[in-house]
């Protein structure tokens, strides 16, 4: 089995503890409501001009009776997305379900296993279609609407986040139902005054008045997602008594394009050569102040990931489960055995690049679902196409040829284990999906030994065939 050339024993004597560990916090998730900030990381043109990110709070105690009206969650639901967003159909917030705020599907086990822009796309309109055309109608003749509806859900598909959760009574869950829903729901966005951060900053402030607030210096007067972490998390820490953790949700893998680190105004400036670089030159006391600031604030020092835990979407659980993150030794024990698997399965290319083979192959396939809802990917051959599930819980139940659904993992292998960082990679899932890759290439065998075993038959046929006929008078000697 794979794992067993990458244990250690290390890992063999804090096994245990690790795993008491995060049942011990899933636990504690599961069974107390929480309130938790969600720093997203920015992506996409405006990751290039600025670094800031977004912000989001999860509440497992709150659901939504429809995405402009709040309740209480009932056994079994596990809570809400709540954000303020500019253009989505002119609301000053919407809360979606967790797990399709996250990837546009409502059951984990329906998450792609392998993303592109075309899918993200497709599943993202399909959950409007159904769920949110009271803020997202279609657009004219039934088309897919313009506007940032997007965001509203598969969030992951764009961007890494870090989760700061901090512990929550259902009176505080209640009142904050009551007041938002009594309360005009309509968009007054503003970039500097009244963005994601600023509407994070209230809700959070309603549970723990006065806990968070903006940093006049280190980003100017303006609220950021980052510094509404660090104020949680300063909060607390200064608060013991009160159930606190961290924990990143990894962007899916795939060919989207990766998101970049979030960063305060200040420190976006800093980082940037298309600002800073200029500055220099022209200004030199300018940048110096900028580099003062920077090191004054201290706004550099603090690691969202720190000490977080890994998000693991599965079953019903109020914010999934958590568990451990690989560590460097162990990222690069998988690598190393991945690599040793491509070369034994591509002997003709001793470094084979199958994420980008397969991002090529995806990219003229159409995504549809299967019967249960799930994602399928239909790929064009020469008479036709051929379906293969997208997802893990139908990627083996299709009709597709098994090397191709073994290049599908393989693809989906290498790349969650190129992340820039091993704290956002779960063992859970990369042990899951070697054993989806173990099981396509054992049932490729199988295909391959009665493709062999039809050939010999056929073979001897022929000659049995050929002996008791005998040749063509009019044919020449072989």
């Amino acid at each position: 089995m794979f794992s067993c050339h990458i244990q250690s024993v290390r890992r063999a004597c804090v096994g245990f503890a690790a795993i008491a560990l995060a049942m011990v916090l899933t636990s504690a998730s599961a069974t107390a409501a929480s309130a938790t900030l969600l720093l997203e990381e920015p992506y996409g043109k405006m990751g290039f001009f600025t670094a800031t990110g977004h912000a989001a709070v999860y509440l497992s105690g709150v659901c939504a009776e429809t995405p402009l009206v709040l309740r209480r969650c009932a056994p079994g639901e596990t809570g809400i997305v709540l954000s303020r967003y500019d253009g989505v159909g002119g609301y000053d917030w919407v809360a979606i379900p967790l797990i399709p705020y996250l990837y546009a599907v409502k059951r984990p086990e329906d998450v792609p296993l392998f993303a592109d822009a075309k899918m993200t796309l497709f599943l993202r309109d399909s959950y409007r279609r159904k769920y949110l055309e009271e803020v997202a109608p279609d657009g004219k003749d039934g088309e897919t609407p313009h506007g940032n509806w997007y965001q509203l859900v598969g969030a992951s598909y764009d961007r890494a986040m870090y989760g700061f959760e901090i512990e929550t009574t259902p009176e505080q869950d209640e009142a904050l139902i009551r007041k938002l829903n009594s309360s005009p729901n309509r968009s007054h966005f503003h970039l500097v005054s009244r963005n994601c951060a600023d509407f994070a900053k209230y809700v959070l402030n309603f549970y723990y008045p006065k806990s968070l607030h903006r940093s006049v210096v280190a980003d100017l007067g303006m609220t950021t997602p980052k510094q509404m972490a660090k104020m949680l998390t300063r909060f607390s820490d200064r608060h013991p008594g009160l159930q606190s953790s961290r924990l990143i949700i990894a962007q899916v893998p795939g060919s989207m394009p990766r998101s970049a680190p979030v960063h305060g105004v200040v420190e976006s400036f800093l980082k940037s050569k298309k600002y800073i670089v200029p500055s220099a030159v022209f200004s030199p006391i300018f940048a110096g102040c900028v580099a003062a600031v920077y090191v004054g604030t201290g706004t550099g020092h603090f690691d969202p990931a720190r000490n977080a835990l890994v998000f693991v979407a599965r079953g019903n659980v109020a914010g999934g489960n958590r568990e451990r993150p690989l560590d460097r030794e162990d990222r690069r024990a998988y690598q190393l055995e991945l690599k040793h698997f491509l070369a034994d399965a591509y002997p003709e290319n001793p470094k084979p690049n199958v994420d980008r083979a397969w991002k090529r192959l995806q990219s003229r396939a159409k995504t549809t679902v299967d019967a249960q809802g799930r994602p399928v990917l239909q790929l064009p051959v020469a008479d036709g196409f051929v379906e293969i599930g997208a997802a893990a819980g139908n990627v083996l139940n299709s009709n597709a040829p098994p090397q191709l659904v073994s290049q599908l993992l393989e693809a989906r292998l290498q790349s969650e284990l190129r992340r820039r960082s091993a704290r956002d990679i779960s063992e859970t899932e990369v042990e899951r999906d070697w054993q989806l890759l173990q099981t396509s290439m054992a049932t490729e065998k199988v295909e391959q030994g009665k493709r062999d075993s039809s050939l010999t038959a056929s073979s001897r046929n022929t000659l049995r065939i050929s002996a008791e006929t005998g040749p063509d008078p009019g044919s020449p000697i072989q």
